[in-house]
């Protein structure tokens, strides 16, 4: 197995005894797009290090909404599987290989012993974990006081000027339903700000949707 280091620097300068508990237990994984990695409520057991491709975290209600909370891509940490591993709790929320994806899985009795005595695992660990804490205030927020249209309008223009996205993702993206989404669209339309095709949104006035946003 090539050195896990090499894929993971802040697994680098591991002491002799630890870095070969890495080199024994922690193994690749691979899924294929689409591929359930964890589900919420079931029992954390691995970190999934991302080496490549993009893991999904939404949390799904009992009506069957779904929010995306955040994407996790290399060099990022999944901040529910660390919050568990480090609490010993079942998963809140559902992991899904959104493209195909490859990646180290370190146990959890390993990954509680590197952060209690690499500390620069440890401070890689806790930095992550705090910069997405912020994002998920910032969702929070969003969710909480401002109105799905100037949400859809941000969505957009954060992805400017071609979106490939059918109008359930962007309603899953954003915890809402499709119909409220493809009716906010067509009004978008309508306006002239987006043209709208199969399974994708052109933005063409991006200053109209930043006119919404600064209601």
């Amino acid at each position: 197995m090539t050195d896990p280091a090499l894929l993971f620097p802040p697994l680098a300068g591991l002491p002799p005894e630890l870095a070969a508990e890495v080199a024994r237990q922690v193994r690749p994984m691979a899924a294929p797009a689409g591929t359930v990695l964890f589900d919420a409520g079931a029992a954390c057991q691995a970190l999934p290090l991302v080496l490549e491709g993009r893991i999904k975290v939404s949390k799904r209600a009992g009506n069957g909404r779904e929010i995306r909370l955040y994407g996790v891509h290399p060099g990022e940490l999944c901040i529910v599987t660390v919050s568990c591993l480090l609490g010993g709790d079942a998963y809140p929320a559902t992991g899904i290989a959104e493209t195909p994806v490859s990646a180290l899985g370190v146990p959890r009795a390993l990954f509680l012993r590197l952060v209690a005595e690499h500390p620069p695992f440890r401070d890689v660990v806790f930095r992550l974990f705090a910069e997405r804490m912020s994002g998920l205030m910032q969702l929070v927020e969003e969710v909480a006081f401002r109105k799905l249209d100037q949400r859809l309008a941000a969505w957009l223009l954060a992805r400017a000027p071609l979106i490939q996205a059918s109008h359930q993702g962007i309603a899953d993206e954003l915890g809402s339903v499709r119909e409220i989404v493809s009716r906010l669209l067509k009004q978008f339309e309508e306006q002239g700000w987006v043209r709208l095709g199969r399974e994708r949104v052109e933005v063409i006035d991006p200053d109209g949707l930043k006119r919404l946003l600064a209601l």
